[in-house]
């Protein structure tokens, strides 16, 4: 447990099985179900404070309502993130209603890899307007996007963009790509724009060896400093890495990075999304 700031994991997932009063509209690798209360006792279990807890796009595509849920039960362990529909006729007053909802920290955008989308797309204006009017991260998953991730950067200076993911495509299953850093040096100059924050989340997932996942800790280092280490969050993506690796694995990975120094450990594993989110776990 830390001990100046919170361990704050800067992404998790849960969610209920499917039924016919919330169900899926896809599936994700991973249990059956992953509850907030079994996300508190995997926290609890290797003394994670709390979680920016993202609504699952897979599952419940725009609908937010179950992290909602979690939070009322368990207001203090989580910040809300959820995904938008930049295609959305009442999209602004979605953004409205959620700057003003209980827990919400962050909005994101999901571009499916491969897909594409205009610099220009007035809902995505609309989303990056409102991050900057109420101080809201804009959390962005661009795997195979990240030319447009660049675009958009430098046409929003004023809005946080935080990087999903280290804005590498990451496994679901074993095994870890071949090259599982070959975008490596586009990620690196995101680093340009002082507005972009880089989540390395779920990093573990493409490492070939096994705990503690040495053969990434080089490619992780240079791009924390690329980025510096107060852009920089540490995060499990789970429940995502759930065939890949238990969540002790993923906290424990990072705090044994003696690449780091303490205070770096602190920033990067909690002290900066409390800083970037404006938001803190709480007893």
């Amino acid at each position: 447990m830390s001990t100046v700031h919170p361990t704050i994991d800067a992404q998790v997932h849960a969610y209920e099985r499917n039924h016919p009063d919330r169900p899926w509209a896809g599936t994700l690798a991973g249990p059956p179900e992953v509850t907030g209360d079994d996300m508190v006792d995997a926290m609890d279990e290797v003394g994670v404070d709390g979680a920016l807890l993202v609504s699952p796009w897979t599952m419940y595509r725009y609908d937010a309502s179950y992290v909602c849920e979690v939070y009322d039960r368990h207001p203090g362990r989580f910040g809300l993130i959820r995904p938008f529909d930049h295609g959305a006729a009442d999209l602004e007053a979605q953004l409205e209603a959620w700057a003003a909802t209980p827990g919400a920290v962050g909005a994101r955008i999901v571009f499916l890899h491969g897909a594409s989308a205009a610099d220009d797309d007035p809902g995505i204006e609309r989303i990056l307007q409102a991050g900057a009017r109420h101080a809201m991260p804009i959390n962005m998953l661009c795997w195979g996007q990240l030319e447009l991730f660049a675009r958009i950067a430098r046409a929003h200076p004023e809005t946080c963009l935080v990087l999903d993911h280290l804005g590498i495509e990451q496994p679901f299953e074993p095994p870890a790509p071949e090259r599982p850093f070959a975008d490596l040096d586009a990620v690196l100059a995101l680093a340009a724009f002082d507005n972009v924050v880089i989540k390395i989340t779920g990093a573990c997932t493409l490492s070939h060896e096994p705990f503690p996942y040495a053969d990434i800790r080089a490619p992780v280092m240079r791009i924390i400093e690329a980025f510096g280490i107060e852009r920089c969050l540490w995060g499990t993506d789970w429940t995502r890495a759930t065939r890949l690796l238990t969540y002790r694995q993923g906290v424990e990975a990072f705090r044994l990075m003696d690449e780091l120094s303490a205070s770096e450990r602190e920033l990067l594993m909690g002290g900066n999304v409390s800083r970037i989110y404006d938001w803190s776990p709480s007893a």
